[in-house]
């Protein structure tokens, strides 16, 4: 090896040396890293009243009652919400099955009972139960939580009002619409 071919050599290692050392200065000047002490989080998780109570089960319990959220519900404010549960339900009369079940006239209909529609183990377990206002609510807050391993991929709704006004928008979805229960 020549010398010219060793200067290139070292001076290609120096010249990144000091750029990792420069970069790493820089990087300082800009950014201020400050010590956590251990005793305390890097940052503050925030938890819901429900799921610190509610355990496992995943259910978010409202602040206010369902009854007093759902007499100030609206259920144009749902519609709107719902917009996004289209690409997968059928809100119309017809209450075609999509990736999901069809919609119409959910409230207070026994679960994993849509017809033509191929519901989840879990699901399945749950046919007992109906959609009832509180069932609906507690699911659309967390499907997951309400029923394991739904093929539902939604996180679901955690903002109480929003929540509110669509199941006051799915209450709407039938002919003879269910009464709220009372605040």
């Amino acid at each position: 090896m020549d010398s010219w071919t060793f200067n290139k050599i070292a001076g290609a290692v120096l010249g990144t040396g000091l750029l990792v050392i420069g970069l790493g200065t820089l990087g300082a000047a800009i950014y201020h890293p400050e010590a956590v002490p251990h005793d305390k989080p890097g940052f503050k998780i925030e938890v819901t009243e429900g799921e610190a109570a509610g355990g496992e089960g995943g259910g978010a319990v409202a602040s206010a009652s369902l009854g007093t959220l759902l007499a100030s519900a609206d259920a144009t404010k749902g519609a709107t919400e719902a917009k996004a549960c289209a690409a997968c339900h059928d809100f119309s009369n017809a209450s075609a099955n999509k990736t999901g079940p069809g919609l119409w006239n959910v409230v207070e209909r026994p679960i994993a009972s849509h017809e033509g529609f191929t519901y989840s183990p879990g699901a399945q377990e749950k046919a007992s139960e109906k959609w009832t206002y509180e069932n609906l609510n507690t699911f659309l807050s967390n499907p997951k939580g309400f029923i394991k391993g739904t093929k539902m991929a939604f996180g679901g709704v955690k903002n109480d009002k929003k929540r509110a006004d669509l199941l006051a928008y799915l209450a709407s979805l039938s002919d003879a619409p269910k009464p709220f229960p009372a605040p």
